[in-house]
């Protein structure tokens, strides 16, 4: 057997067996990044500067989410509300309450007179001014990639709600990331997009449901609500000519 094969030949089994090792080791540590809640943020759930409070103010309360997030229906970006959105009801409401001081702090922050007289540590510079006025620094949550696209507005105004994305906000006390964002379910939404339309007056009430099946009782109602979801999906897909792109260069430019 000498004759027929040369010596390095013995090493091919030591070599398969490393190459299918290390093959394979890069396959469960890719799934395990790219196909886990850790790469996907689900669940994800930092501490915020102030406590706000979903479930009580989007919820209980109501307020629209175009309130605070001022131009999700405008442009690619949804907004983060500043202090004087946050003041427009705490001037009024809860106006001494300790947890909403970084917010005060960034609205009167430009304020020369804001309760009379500004004390020695407000006045760092004793120039008057109080030395305050920065942002309230809010944790981002949801971020896609630098090298995806999406834009709030033209998802929104053909009738795709909040909760398709960011889930049941208005029931959330502490804001959470709820759904993966990954390609795969951002092409399943483009692949069928009658499955998440709604009609506008809807966008924002993410409790929203075709509840075809409250207004005649039948065992099957879950199946009936779908129907009725899809054949309302279908017809705003046909009014709006909704064309939901599935090639690279949807999201990719």
């Amino acid at each position: 057997m000498r004759n027929l094969f040369p010596r390095w030949a013995n090493t091919i089994p030591v070599k398969l067996i490393i190459a299918l090792g290390l093959t394979g080791g890069a396959v469960i540590a890719g799934i395990t990044y790219y196909a886990t809640p850790k790469y996907t943020r689900v669940g994800y759930q930092p501490t915020q500067p102030v406590a706000y409070n979903h479930e009580f103010h989007a919820g209980q309360l109501g307020l629209d989410c175009r309130y605070c997030h001022t131009s999700v229906d405008k442009s690619a970006h949804a907004g983060i509300p500043s202090a004087n959105v946050c003041m427009s009801c705490h001037k009024n409401i809860k106006a001494d309450s300790p947890l909403l001081e970084p917010v005060r702090l960034s609205y009167f922050g430009e304020d020369t007179n804001k309760d009379g007289q500004l004390s020695e540590d407000e006045d760092l510079n004793g120039d008057g001014i109080l030395n305050a006025g920065a942002p309230v620094p809010w944790v981002r949550i949801h971020k896609t990639p630098d090298y995806v696209y999406f834009n709030h507005a033209i998802h929104v105004n053909r009738g795709v709600s909040c909760v398709e994305c960011h889930g049941r906000i208005d029931q959330m006390v502490e804001v959470h990331h709820d759904k993966p964002l990954s390609m795969s379910f951002c092409l399943e939404c483009h692949r069928k997009p009658e499955d998440a339309l709604r009609p506008m007056g809807e966008v924002t009430n993410l409790a929203w449901v075709a509840n075809h099946s409250l207004q005649r009782p039948d065992p099957k109602a879950e199946d009936l609500d779908r129907i009725h979801a899809e054949a309302i999906g279908l017809a705003i897909k046909d009014k709006w000519n909704v064309n939901a792109g599935v090639s690279c260069t949807t999201c990719h430019r």
